[in-house]
């Protein structure tokens, strides 16, 4: 078939269904019975909502529940003190991983700790501070403290210092606390290996760490961090 008959015949068809599409008689959708049921209506997150009890749209969790994608132990309170010191990793890093936790560590608490968790960071050795922050190495009431009493300190802050829960999430707040254990524990610290090893070092020093935490608390300065 000659090759300019079938682009003739071609652009002659294209012509036909445009006019087609737009001179002539519209396909009817058909009705909705009740709209306001069929289609819904959405609510911005921060507008009114005259549904819910409290007319808000954004609404809290419910008590007690968690939500998808966020680990546990972010759903105990604040108060919940004892339940946070009986925490203790739920993972298990590899010591790149450890290694990644001191590099987040360099980059939201060493301004303030220290690169050397000496608690002689930048902001107070240039005079931003009236107290020395916490010095991780130099005392045994925070060379000994358990990771979960740590932990409850990035969540929550503890006088002079302020919630890190945002900035911080959960899988990176454990390898930062993982890589200050770690640098503990090559002075003086708790023996911390990531491992079974660790489990039976801290059942052993566990009377041994616990008065010496209980001791350095009865004399710590409430006004330090």
């Amino acid at each position: 078939m000659n090759k300019k008959y079938l682009i003739t015949l071609f652009v002659a068809g294209a012509g036909i269904l445009a006019s087609c599409n737009s001179g002539g008689t519209r396909r009817n959708p058909g009705k909705v019975y009740m709209p306001d049921m069929f289609y819904s209506r959405a609510y911005d997150a921060y507008t009114e909502n005259p549904v819910t009890p409290d007319g808000l749209t954004s609404q809290a969790p419910v008590a007690g529940t968690i939500a998808r994608g966020h680990a546990l132990p972010d759903h105990l309170r604040e108060e919940d003190t004892a339940a946070y010191d009986a925490l203790s990793f739920p993972y298990q890093f590899s010591a790149d991983e450890i290694k990644e936790g001191g590099r987040i560590y360099n980059i939201h608490c060493g301004i303030c700790h220290g690169t050397n968790l000496d608690g002689n960071g930048p902001l107070y050795s240039s005079g931003k501070f009236a107290s020395m922050p916490a010095n991780f190495v130099g005392s045994d009431y925070y060379k000994f403290m358990k990771p979960g009493r740590i932990y409850h300190t990035i969540v929550y802050g503890k006088n002079m210092m302020g919630s890190y829960a945002s900035q911080i999430s959960e899988p990176h707040r454990w390898q930062v606390i993982a890589y200050i254990k770690q640098f503990q524990a090559a002075n003086g610290g708790t023996p911390f290996t990531m491992g079974e090893e660790d489990s039976k070092a801290a059942t052993s020093t566990a009377s041994a760490t616990d008065s010496k935490v209980e001791v350095a608390d009865n004399k710590r300065d409430t006004t330090k961090q």
